[in-house]
């Protein structure tokens, strides 16, 4: 799998995982629960990611 950038939305149990190639087209589109996440990108090549935040995220860690 050629991918080269990930896109990741940080639920509490299934993640989406939204995965492009060099040329911007989707190679890899998954939800996968918390036992399966690790192992997925542990066998990617080295790549880009990308995490979903919500818009109250710095207003927590401003604590």
């Amino acid at each position: 799998m050629n991918v080269t950038t990930i896109g990741i939305d940080l639920p509490k149990t299934v993640f989406s995982i939204h995965g492009t190639d060099h040329h911007g087209k989707v190679v890899v589109r998954k939800r996968l629960n918390r036992p399966k996440l690790l192992p997925f990108f542990a066998q990617l090549a080295p790549y880009l990611i990308g995490t979903e935040t919500c818009s109250g995220a710095h207003y927590c860690y401003q604590r």
